[in-house]
């Protein structure tokens, strides 16, 4: 697949750093050469300094042979006319832009984009995906992953299988026995895996259920997982990130008491006068007055949103040992990882993945409601419908030539999860809930296309 994508700043590189992983042609474009020569040392892109907005650009680009366009620079203006151009002179079959304004995402103009109007395919915010998925760990404490599936319906939520976990060494098809969602899978040692009968979890296991939303809480008391609510949040950063959790748990009575600790004088005021409720302490984060004056030491939860890795992970590693129960950081790159376990109470929640996540309905060439990445490298999860003029309905799973490294692990049907057998037929309108691996992806989109 041939993408180009506009912009080479954190965006734009989260996205490489995912797509690149796959057999993708890629080149990049952006005016800042600095940036695509560092970009060019890490990744195996092509790139190509302009503006993607400027059709000669585009053209040099390869516009022509491009499948998808992915706008994404620190400009909206200059995204949507990429699209623009992108579908006017080139006609470019999928064209996605990152958009932060909120003029431009007001629910009053989505009929702006249409091709007649904009021709953009996709709108994404990758500030406000983010920050949606940290909001999904924060109101279900104890979690690694949580994943909304079926218009919410249904959760795909990952924990740690930690040495107070009642599951270590117990047999998969034992756990079935007797919980009303049975682990369909496991990341191990930086492998992910399908589970078998008779796979034991380990310590350590990031392991996956499936689990319809109101039951959420039991399922992970059942498994000894606990879920104390959080009340006190301390967010290390004052960006659109950390605005937006705010502005979102202000509404929301699950969190009593918030705090954002920045530096910049004029984002701390900027912050203040825009939320109500809302601590805004400005200082350097990692200054001892500055943290007690956040009272750390009193906080349930901490979020560290920052653009910087290391602020992130050091942070995050002074609030775990000033007491703060659980942790999320954000990162761009996992070259840090050793400065900060990726545990159940630490969680590194990866800005490549969210966004890219954002984006798989439209990567992907399979009728796919909904899709997220796993983790780097260990694949994806996607919500297939069955529609009337499906090939596979009325087929046996066993008979629609799956590949080894992909498994539709659950079906949703009339409202009830089906957890299936290689002997389940398809029908129509199953929803169903299929684990793809890399190796397996290329094949898996040709089996779910139609």
């Amino acid at each position: 697949m041939r993408i180009i994508i506009g912009g080479a700043g954190y965006v734009g590189r989260s996205i490489v750093d995912y797509l690149s992983q796959a057999d993708n042609d890629i080149i990049v474009v952006d005016t800042d050469k600095e940036k695509l020569e560092m970009l060019a040392k890490e990744f195996d892109v092509q790139t190509l300094q302009g503006s993607i907005s400027h059709p000669g650009v585009m053209e040099k680009a390869g516009a022509k042979n491009a499948d998808i366009l992915i706008a994404v620079t620190t400009n909206d203006e200059v995204n949507l006319v990429a699209c623009q151009v992108a579908y006017t002179l080139f006609q470019v079959p999928k064209k996605i832009a990152k958009v932060d304004s909120e003029y431009f995402l007001n629910p009053l103009w989505n009929t702006l984009y249409s091709d007649r109007n904009l021709p953009v395919d996709l709108v994404i915010s990758p500030d406000v995906e983010i920050a949606e998925a940290i909001l999904n760990l924060l109101k279900i404490p104890g979690t690694t992953a949580v994943f909304p599936l079926v218009n919410d319906k249904l959760y795909l939520i990952g924990f740690k299988c930690g040495a107070s976990c009642m599951l270590q060494n117990v047999e998969i098809n034992e756990i079935k026995k007797s919980y009303n969602s049975p682990i369909i899978h496991i990341i191990r040692d930086n492998k992910s895996f399908f589970v078998k009968a008779n796979e034991t979890v380990q310590l350590n296991d990031e392991v996956f259920v499936l689990v319809e939303k109101e039951k959420i809480f039991d399922t992970l008391h059942d498994f000894g997982i606990i879920t104390n609510p959080a009340e006190n949040l301390v967010i290390f950063g004052g960006n659109a990130i950390s605005y937006y959790l705010a502005h979102i748990l202000e509404k929301d009575d699950t969190i009593s008491n918030c705090k954002i600790i920045e530096g910049n004088t004029q984002i701390a005021t900027d912050l203040a006068a825009n939320l109500n409720y809302t601590q805004i302490i400005r200082g350097e984060m990692l200054s001892d007055v500055i943290l007690d004056e956040a009272e750390i030491k009193n906080a349930d939860m901490s979020v560290a949103v920052t653009e910087n890795d290391k602020d992130n992970l050091l942070t995050s590693l002074i609030a775990r040992k000033s007491g703060v129960g659980h942790t999320i950081s954000l990162v761009n790159s996992r070259a840090f990882d050793n400065l900060i376990d990726d545990k159940g109470d630490n969680i590194i929640v990866e800005r490549s993945l969210v966004t890219t996540s954002a984006m798989l309905q439209d990567l992907r060439k399979a009728k796919i409601n909904n899709a997220y990445c796993l983790r780097r490298g260990m694949g994806e999860v996607w919500e297939v419908r069955i529609d009337n003029d499906s090939l596979n309905v009325g087929k046996n799973i066993s008979e629609i030539g799956l590949p080894d490294k992909c498994r539709i692990s659950a079906i949703y049907r009339q409202n009830k999860i089906i957890y299936p057998s290689e002997k389940d037929q398809i029908e129509e309108g199953d929803i169903l809930i299929v684990f793809v691996l890399p190796q397996a992806m290329r094949k898996a989109e040709e089996i779910f296309r139609i």
